[in-house]
């Protein structure tokens, strides 16, 4: 059926749309259905939260009733006419019908028939209950009849229209109405319970309204992939309760993913709720009020229920979700505790409600029991460069001129949103220079703004396992576990729990068993470290930067800080190593003095050259007991300190090295590899 041309003027509304003040206006007449249909209809509207105009409701006794009226219908957004078998008898009714039809081509608004108990075909051609009707009206109102019967004509003939037919239902009848919809070629319901139509109807106004939007921004890119992965978790045809995890790195769009999904599915649930920022919220206000937050977007504002404490909030949640479809959104949680008194277990909800959980840890939501969990990922290259463009040029495609330094800009995000974000906005109308500038203080120090999303996680770890992440950040990312897992087990750190848990927290991930993370975290990682002590590099605790280690050695700043220096040679210049150097180094657990590739290359075809080594006393001593790990290449001594301490030794390599006296009158009890020009030698600590 084509348009109408009601349909038409609704579709091409004008772009200066006037100021709503009410979602729908319903169109009845009262004697027919005012205290069944349609007071059924306009009570589940007002309770999900669509302001509804209906004329006893909002117009006071003794007023002028017409002018009010015709003001709210054009003030209304849906005007949504009931067709029953007395309508036409209402004089009044014809009017409001031709009223509404010239505010629709005026103003743009949707009308919405309801057959109700009369067949389409009778509002159309004024038959059946309606001929009677307009006998009676033609002979007093010949003009006002043709409006009439024109504006029945036009709505009736509108193909977004509902039919209720009789109470109940029957196989046969349900085949008979099939049928007759297939020939009318009518959006004719199945017969149907009343209450079922209705809860239908409610849906599709509020899908049309999107009541309640949640902002997402403008510059979105790649949320239909991440959409489509979700709704596919979701999709619910079985219509059970469904828990739905979202996890990831903080900054990769959690949040806005699932306000984006909530906006897209949100009219098909009796109420919903997003909790935003659950962790805040929780930790300053309490669960207590997490739980009435709840409570009062479900109710639509009417928890009339008081409680004291959380555990009889449990069992008030419990007794009002039961009976309602519902669609939760538990963002930012970060405690077991906060989904235990929120949303507890699966038999708490009504059959086909969505319970969706955000988090930067995925242990969580094993522990909730989840049905599914989904890891958002970072965004690929070429939507990198759209987002960032976005803010950056505002268009998603950059400007030829800045080419090169957006394809650095991108390396540097690795596809993190947040950070994205913040370098197009930071960047926005900056000149190439400036740019250049940028981008160079970038690598240096991370921006407060990415460094405090990040930092969440972080500080949310225990001592020992801000020791690990910190570790890995500094020395050992890309490094394989089994080889980091020993040394830090050596520093009784408990290295595969403590990984487990920054794997679960979006730290640190496990790929073909070797160790990595995302470099904005690593960055946080040094920031963490830098900040122990801006000024002197010897008082942090970690040392990996040629400048900073050369710093430390050559004007012997080191305190009873260090715990590890990593020092590649093969970039920095060479320097002389000393004990004083050393000396105050007492908690030193790391040390790593290391060539690249290259070095290794030279060595194995100049066997017989003289290869520069560094420069090493023979009294030089090594202060740490707390010694776990030695890595030393080329180091140039025939033997290890007479003194050195490695009773905590737990790994040794001195490849390409001149050591020929490693055992004599050492002890090694905790050693568990060696290795030496090359060759891996397992100690046997009898031996030793």
């Amino acid at each position: 059926m084509a348009p109408t041309s009601i349909e038409r003027a609704s579709a091409s509304s004008s772009t200066s749309i006037p100021p709503w003040k009410y979602d729908v206006f319903l169109s009845f007449r009262g004697a027919d259905t005012r205290e069944n249909f349609t007071d059924h209809l306009y009570t589940a509207l007002i309770e999900r939260g669509i302001h509804t105009f209906r004329d006893d409701e909002e117009i006071e006794r003794g007023s002028e009733i017409t002018p009010k009226l015709l003001k709210a219908i054009e003030e209304s957004r849906f005007c949504v006419v009931v067709f029953s078998k007395g309508y036409a008898y209402s004089r009044w009714c014809l009017d409001e019908l031709v009223k509404i039809i010239e505010c629709v081509k005026e103003n743009g608004q949707t009308i919405i028939p309801i057959f109700y108990h009369v067949d389409p075909s009778d509002v159309r051609k004024q038959t059946g209950s309606f001929t009677e009707a307009f006998v009676n009206h033609e002979k007093q109102y010949e003009e006002e009849t043709k409006r009439w019967k024109a504006a029945l004509r036009e709505v009736s003939n509108i193909s977004a229209g509902w039919h209720l037919e009789h109470g109940y239902e029957s196989v046969l009848i349900k085949k008979i109405t099939n049928d007759i919809c297939k020939r009318l070629r009518c959006k004719i319901l199945h017969v149907e319970y009343e209450s079922k139509f209705i809860k239908r109807f409610v849906n599709e106004i509020r899908r049309r309204l999107n009541c309640k939007i949640l902002s997402v921004g403008e510059n979105i890119v790649g949320m239909d992939f991440q959409l489509d992965k979700l709704n596919s978790l979701i999709n619910n045809k079985s219509n059970e309760v469904r828990m739905i995890g979202i996890y990831g790195i903080g900054g990769i769009g959690k949040t806005t993913i699932a306000k984006a999904i909530c906006n897209s599915i949100s009219y098909k649930f009796d109420g919903w709720s997003f909790l935003e920022n659950v962790r805040e919220i929780g930790s300053s206000c309490g669960l207590l009020q997490l739980q009435q937050n709840l409570l009062n977007d479900i109710l639509n504002g009417r928890n009339i229920y008081k409680y004291h404490n959380v555990d009889e909030g449990v069992n008030v949640m419990k007794d009002r979700l039961h009976s309602k479809k519902v669609l939760i959104v538990v963002d930012h949680v970060d405690n077991l505790s906060q989904l235990e008194c929120i949303v507890g277990k699966h038999d708490w909800f009504c059959q086909g409600s969505i319970i969706i959980i955000t988090t930067r840890n995925k242990h969580l939501l094993t522990c909730h029991g989840v049905d599914e969990a989904y890891e958002v990922k970072e965004l690929n290259y070429e939507e990198s460069i759209e987002l960032l463009s976005r803010y950056a040029f505002k268009q998603s495609l950059p400007k030829d001129d800045y080419k090169n330094l957006l394809v650095r800009a991108i390396e540097y995000a690795k596809g993190l949103p947040l950070a994205l974000k913040f370098l197009g906005i930071f960047l926005f109308s900056k000149t190439i220079p400036e740019w250049e500038s940028s981008l160079c203080k970038l690598r240096r120090k991370i921006p407060m703004e990415i460094e405090s999303v990040l930092k969440i996680s972080f500080d949310g770890l225990d001592d020992m396992e801000k020791d690990i992440f910190l570790d890995i950040a500094c020395f050992f990312k890309g490094k394989d576990k089994d080889f980091v897992s020993r040394i830090l087990d050596g520093c009784n750190f408990y290295a595969e729990s403590g990984i487990r848990i920054l794997v679960d927290k979006c730290l640190l991930t496990v790929s073909n068993n070797k160790l990595d993370m995302h470099d904005l975290l690593q960055h946080m990682g040094w920031e963490i470290v830098r900040e122990q002590c801006l000024k002197e590099p010897g008082e942090r605790s970690r040392l990996w930067e040629g400048e900073d280690v050369s710093h430390v050695l050559t004007r012997n700043t080191g305190t009873k800080a260090i715990e590890g220096i990593i020092r590649d040679m093969s970039t920095s210049k060479q320097i002389r190593f000393t004990t004083r150097a050393f000396k105050q180094m007492r908690r030193l657990r790391l040390l790593e003095v290391h060539r690249d590739v290259e070095y290794d290359s030279m060595m194995k075809y100049c066997k017989d050259k003289c290869i520069p080594r560094e420069h090493l006393p023979r009294d030089f001593t090594f202060p740490s007991h707390d010694l776990r790990y030695l890595h030393w290449d080329g180091y140039p001594l025939k033997c290890l300190p007479s003194n050195f301490h490695g009773e905590n030794l737990v790994e040794l390599s001195l490849q390409s090295s001149g050591i020929e006296v490693l055992w004599d009158k050492k002890v090694f009890r905790k050693l568990k590899t060696f290795l030496r020009e090359g060759r891996k030698a397992l100690c046997d600590n009898k031996s030793s």
